[in-house]
């Protein structure tokens, strides 16, 4: 069995990456499609049209499945490597990819609630949204290189100040945009 580790895990590493390509564009596609929602007829309503039909695909045909295909070679990872689930690592990995599902349920209930033209959020929320998957993906990128020799204080420490960064970055863009709608 464990002659096919090396391709069981690379199927699931490469779900990962694409599954987590979905998560970053989505939100961006909410925050497209809340902007296109403020604009006058008809330019709002052929930009939501479109924005709708895109996420649609994007979430149908790219998330979900990559969701679902990185969760199956997952599972089938820990069924040839069952000694991993002996490490707090990995434990502490888990908890991060059950947050991770939280959040894409969560942009799930976003989706259906903006192909209903029903838009509850602002587009400064959904850009801080957006970041919440890079702040999740970065735990779990140190957590699985790193193992045991993990620190936690350092690790914790990181993504704080990252996720400072990221804020940071959208206080900076948001200024940005004010002083030139364009960019």
């Amino acid at each position: 069995m464990t002659d096919i580790y090396p391709y069981i895990k690379s199927l699931h590493l490469i779900f990962v990456v694409t599954w987590f390509a979905g998560l970053f564009y989505v939100p961006r596609l909410f925050i497209y499609h809340i902007e296109a929602h403020a604009k006058p007829s008809p330019e709002k309503e052929i930009l939501t049209q479109q924005l709708k039909l895109m996420t649609k695909r994007l979430w149908y045909i790219i998330t979900w499945p990559s969701a679902i295909l990185c969760t199956f070679f997952a599972i089938w990872l820990l069924i040839v490597m069952p000694s991993w689930l002996q490490y707090p690592w990995m434990h502490v990995k888990l908890t991060f990819v059950l947050l991770l599902f939280i959040y894409h349920l969560k942009c799930h209930q976003m989706f259906r609630q903006l192909q209903r033209d029903e838009v509850n959020y602002t587009t400064n929320f959904m850009r801080i949204w957006n970041e919440v998957a890079t702040l999740v993906l970065f735990s779990i990128v140190f957590l699985v290189i790193l193992k045991n020799a993990f620190n936690w204080v350092y690790g914790l420490i990181g993504i704080v100040v990252l996720g400072i960064l990221l804020m940071l970055g959208i206080k900076l863009y948001k200024r940005i945009r004010t002083k030139n709608p364009e960019a």
